[in-house]
């Protein structure tokens, strides 16, 4: 989507200091631009949801509609307006100071000049998406004290904002519950935009099914429900996935449920019972007998094993509220 950012007007709109955050929804009709020929010291997200946009960054631009992320970082000349010959262009807005993990996120999605364009944006998201900056709207406004923060039942079930506000977190606490919100955002689509890389010669409805495997091996998959994940017949997936892979779905699910099974035994203290159920297995008596058969012992040995070497000697196995910055090796319980 590159367009050419030549002609910036000379007058120019001012950006929020860059300390602040700054959120807001607009449903702007034809004639509405920004311009800001010196850029902004703040980064800008836009997020469309309905209508077109028109943004320009140097010599980078897009064209947003709906379900796609811009991004603007600072210093960098730029402009925004309704694209030329839509009817409006509705969409929220955020000026604030980036997190640095945020930049590793937006990178495969640069296209030049400090601009970033993550699209599109799978439907299935844009409703959590929308949440997400309603819940920045309202976190923003937020005075700390007693007061019960923004979103806190019952008013979790209040509709959503109208269009037009704007709120400035003024707070330490307002500032940072909004940025949790953006970076679920920023998280959100960067993770989802950009399709799975794929491999030579695997159709990319079997990597999709892996990847819905990988990412939980302990849901109830069936041939069916993992066929209707990727829009095939239940018989025409499990013959694709056999075919292109050398081992059947369900192969294929114990493989991943085992392999999940072996991390939790190498990095948390739980009970091998409550191993099996994290990992998939209904029966512990059957986890046991498939998990020897993979690895030539039981998994109570599995884990011993795991613990003389000198890397667990060097980092001992921690439980699972480990990891959180409190220096504590934790319970070793699920939640």
């Amino acid at each position: 989507m590159p367009v050419n950012a030549d002609g910036l007007p000379e007058t120019a709109t001012p950006a929020p200091p860059p300390g602040l955050v700054t959120v807001g929804r607009y449903d702007e009709g034809p004639g509405y631009a920004v311009s800001r020929p010196r850029g902004a010291d703040s980064w800008l997200f836009t997020w469309t949801t309905d209508g077109h946009g028109s943004l320009t960054q140097g010599a980078a631009g897009a064209h947003p509609g709906a379900g796609d992320l811009v991004v603007l970082g600072p210093g960098v000349p730029h402009r925004y307006q309704v694209r030329p010959g839509a009817r409006h262009w509705r969409f929220w807005w955020a000026h604030c100071q980036a997190r640095p993990s945020w930049t590793a996120w937006l990178s495969p999605y640069a296209v030049g000049d400090g601009m970033y364009v993550v699209a599109p944006v799978p439907a299935a998201l844009h409703d959590r998406m929308a949440t997400a900056f309603a819940r920045m709207l309202s976190d923003a406004r937020w005075p700390g004290s007693d007061a019960r923060p923004p979103g806190s039942a019952p008013d979790s079930v209040s509709p959503p904002p109208p269009d037009g506000p704007i709120a400035v977190a003024h707070g330490a606490a307002a500032r940072e519950l909004a940025l949790c919100s953006l970076e679920e955002i920023v998280l959100l689509a960067s993770a989802a935009a950009r399709p799975l890389p794929q491999r030579p010669g695997v159709d990319a409805r079997v990597s999709r099914a892996e990847a819905l495997i990988a990412a939980d091996p302990a849901a109830a998959h069936t041939v069916r429900s993992l066929a209707e994940g990727v829009a095939l017949s239940p018989s025409r997936f499990a013959h694709l996935f056999t075919e292109q892979l050398g081992q059947s779905p369900m192969r294929a699910l114990r493989e991943a449920r085992l392999r999940h099974a072996a991390r939790l035994l190498e990095a948390t203290d739980l009970p091998v019972e409550r191993v099996a159920v994290a990992s998939g297995f209904a029966s512990p008596f059957h986890f046991n007998r498939v998990f020897r058969e993979r690895h030539g012992t039981p998994p109570g040995a599995y884990r011993a094993l795991c613990r003389r070497g000198p890397a667990a000697e060097a980092a001992p196995a921690i439980g699972w509220t480990a990891g959180f910055g409190h220096g504590s090796e934790g319970t070793g319980q699920l939640p």
